[in-house]
């Protein structure tokens, strides 16, 4: 059920000499919440997508195909991306799962979670945490979000992944971490009781352009 996404993008840079283009390679991840006989439907968060020119999504096998943007929602950090079946082959299809979702508002401090995700760009991983809290207010870019907090170590590229309790079902998507020399085990996700309404508007809005 979780995909990794790599995204080109171009970042303008300030030098001595003027400002330039510059092409960057970003790394994400997604889950595959549904699919029917056109469209693999993926969640992933808004920041894995903002602002790229384009970007491929890799299956658990390793195949990967052509992604487009289904619909965004920048206040919420949750983007759906669709991938066509017809740009897969029949055992790649056959592989896919939609994730199991479970119940965030059920969730309780101090239970086990697993945090699967594209950690720095090299493939599926998988780290093991526990819920260290829930609705923590967290503020990134002058947007304030109630998170799940875990020490279950989330890294760059891990963005837009599965947090998953200890029956294979989906609690929260992956998002942030807080970074700095005193902080350690400090990592965030979306809880999805809070994003499934959204979630199937924006499987069901106008393709992004």
């Amino acid at each position: 059920s979780v995909v990794a996404i790599t995204s080109d993008s171009v970042k303008q840079v300030d030098t001595w000499f003027g400002r330039y283009s510059r092409n960057v390679k970003g790394a994400g991840s997604g889950v595959v919440f549904d699919k029917n006989q056109e469209k693999i439907y993926i969640l992933t968060n808004n920041h894995v997508i903002a602002d790229t020119k384009a970007f491929s999504v890799t299956f658990n096998d390793g195949e990967s195909a052509e992604g487009k943007g289904r619909g965004t929602a920048a206040y919420s950090d949750i983007a759906v991306v669709e991938v066509k079946t017809s740009d897969l082959k029949k055992s790649t299809l056959e592989s896919i799962k939609t994730a199991k979702l479970g119940s965030s508002d059920k969730l309780k401090v101090g239970q086990m979670v697993l945090a699967i995700g594209n950690a720095l760009g090299y493939g599926q991983s998988l780290t093991v945490g526990y819920l260290s809290a829930k609705e923590r207010a967290v503020t990134v870019e002058e947007i304030t979000l109630k998170l799940i907090q875990t020490d279950a170590a989330i890294n760059p590229g891990n963005s837009g992944g599965a947090l998953i309790n200890m029956d294979g079902e989906l609690i929260g998507i992956n998002s942030v971490k807080l970074t700095d020399k005193s902080i350690e085990g400090m990592g965030y996700a979306i809880p999805v009781d809070s994003i499934k309404g959204l979630v199937e508007e924006l499987k069901t809005a106008e393709p992004v352009k």
